[in-house]
């Protein structure tokens, strides 16, 4: 006779031994089975009883003896595990929230890249900054003040943008041959790494071939094309081409925009039209994203995460983030529910999205330099086990490069420690030879305290080494900061403020590395000093 059924939750005795085929209830102490004395009994006979049928049963009996007593251990064992794994995770309150801000801050930039990708993704076809998955987004010309759709907008290079689910399949990526122009590509995890940046730096500027595939793909390829593997399934292609912003250079600009292509690898080499996109009228596509993601409950948010972790993993180097993420019960890929914690987790979690946001918002005092006035960092773009860094460049600077690629030295106040106020005149000097160290561009760009562009006379919103700027006698370069024209003979070399407070930027794209280089701190942006 071959052993009964077995049912979850119980453990069921052969009915040979005990009867019938009766449950035992639940698990007692030290393990065993809550059962009445003649199941009891029927559990002894089974460990007990099995050795001597060696010797007095037959080679069938003796066998089935053995099958019964293995399943019936192992069915306790299994049956244990799970009140022995709850009563070793349980955790006080404190506990429980240290370890759900930490969960948080490290899942920040996941959540965020969702929630960025919903709102730039929820269109029909291709339209401003919005295009559906897998298709290219172009922005056509650089924006003006009018212009809030995000913070801190520049006017140095137009933006190519598209979001990849590479789950199905990975996506060949073309590049048309950009005639020695300044341009880049970089390619961000779901997790906001940058995992690689074809461009002028890195690649050239020759036409290029790409295959950007999943972390578990593998197949084969198209000839020439290179695979760049991605680490998670989400892919943030955020493309930027350098324009002078003339009319003439926004057309060539707009020709080489065309020409990015994004095509599925099962269509690649075929004729292929990109299928319209599905809008969701469910998705909030006014209020900004990094609200949407801080106003998010606790159950919501973390919910949310472990989802979004079983098509994007963590890194290896994550393991010890993971296992303290299990402790309250966030495994990648399973699903969460707030409400079936334990009662002190649930109490605890509720406090953890203000307190994690101010957390990350706090980093900013020591998450750069502070030189000169000017605020910047070179850790961005690739962030490893840092993770409230990552959260902090998701919260403030989305997208970020790599500092190879870019350095962003941002200033609120002058060299005497006032914030900026257009009531007052400044100016920023450059000593000869010492411009900012560049080999794509720089620039210094204008924003108000809201960190959009201030409606000038000029509509000018930034200078930058494409302007013809005047030199002093001695070589060195001033730029004029304030409100009103500084007169005819400067007005080459006046960035307009506004009347009340204001935010200067600089941006360094491809800054030198070797000295002088921003990077290594052997080049320093010059204090900006106040005059009237």
């Amino acid at each position: 006779m071959e052993a009964g059924p077995v049912r979850a939750g119980a453990v069921t005795v052969p009915s040979h031994l005990s009867g019938g085929d009766q449950p035992c209830g639940a698990i007692g102490r030290a393990g065993w089975p809550r059962c009445s004395s003649r199941k009891r009994l029927s559990a002894r006979v089974v460990a007990q009883g099995w050795g001597q049928n060696l010797e007095r049963g037959t080679e069938h009996e003796t066998t089935q003896a053995l099958k019964v007593f293995l399943v019936l251990m192992t069915l306790i064992v299994l049956a244990a595990a799970p009140a022995m794994a709850q009563q070793a995770a349980k955790l006080s309150e404190q506990e429980a929230f240290a370890l759900g801000t930490e969960a948080y801050i490290y899942g920040y930039p996941l959540v965020t890249m969702e929630m960025t990708r919903r709102v730039v993704t929820n269109v029909a076809e291709p339209k401003g900054a919005h295009a559906p998955m897998g298709q290219f987004a172009n922005l056509r010309r650089y924006p003006d003040a009018l212009f809030k759709d995000v913070t801190a907008p520049n006017a140095d290079t137009l933006y190519s943008s598209a979001f990849l689910d590479l789950a199905k399949e990975p996506y060949v990526l073309s590049l048309p041959d950009e005639a020695g122009r300044y341009y880049l590509m970089p390619m961000l995890s779901g997790w906001t790494d940058v995992f690689q940046v074809p461009g002028k730096r890195t690649t050239g500027t020759k036409a290029q071939t790409y295959a950007i595939t999943g972390p578990d793909w593998k197949g084969t390829l198209p000839q020439g094309a290179k695979e760049f593997k991605s680490p998670t399934n989400m892919v943030w292609i955020l493309g930027r081409t350098y324009s002078t912003g003339t009319p003439e250079d926004y057309k060539a600009v707009h020709a080489l925009q065309d020409q990015y292509k994004l095509v599925p690898l099962s269509s690649y080499g075929k004729p292929y039209a990109p299928p319209p996109g599905k809008v969701d009228p469910e998705i909030d596509t006014k209020t900004p994203v990094r609200e949407q993601v801080n106003r998010l409950s606790a159950g919501d948010y973390f919910k949310l995460m472990v989802a979004l972790m079983k098509d994007n993993p963590p890194a290896k180097a994550d393991a010890p983030m993971v296992a303290k993420l299990k402790r309250l019960g966030i495994v990648p890929g399973q699903d969460f529910d707030l409400g079936k914690a334990d009662p002190a987790v649930q109490k605890a979690l509720q406090g953890v999205p203000k307190a994690s946001v101010e957390k990350i918002m706090g980093h900013l005092k020591t998450a750069g330099k502070d030189v000169n006035g000017w605020i910047f960092t070179t850790k961005a773009g690739l962030y490893g086990t840092d993770y409230v860094q990552r959260a902090l460049v998701t919260a403030i600077g989305l997208g970020a490069n790599r500092p190879q690629d870019a350095v962003y030295p941002t200033s609120e106040a002058g060299a005497d420690g006032k914030p900026y106020d257009g009531a007052s005149k400044y100016v920023m000097r450059f000593p000869k030879g010492q411009m900012p160290p560049a080999n794509a561009f720089w620039s210094l760009t204008m924003y108000n305290a809201e960190y959009f562009f201030v409606d000038n006379p000029l509509n000018r919103y930034t200078l930058s080494s494409r302007n013809a700027l005047k030199a002093n006698a001695d070589g060195s370069v001033d730029l004029y900061i304030q409100k009103d024209s500084p007169g005819a003979d400067k007005e080459a070399n006046w960035l307009p403020a506004p009347a009340g407070r204001f935010i200067l930027m600089m941006r360094l794209y491809w800054p030198k590395e070797t000295p002088p280089s921003i990077i290594d701190g052997t080049w320093k942006p010059p204090a900006v000093k106040q005059v009237q």
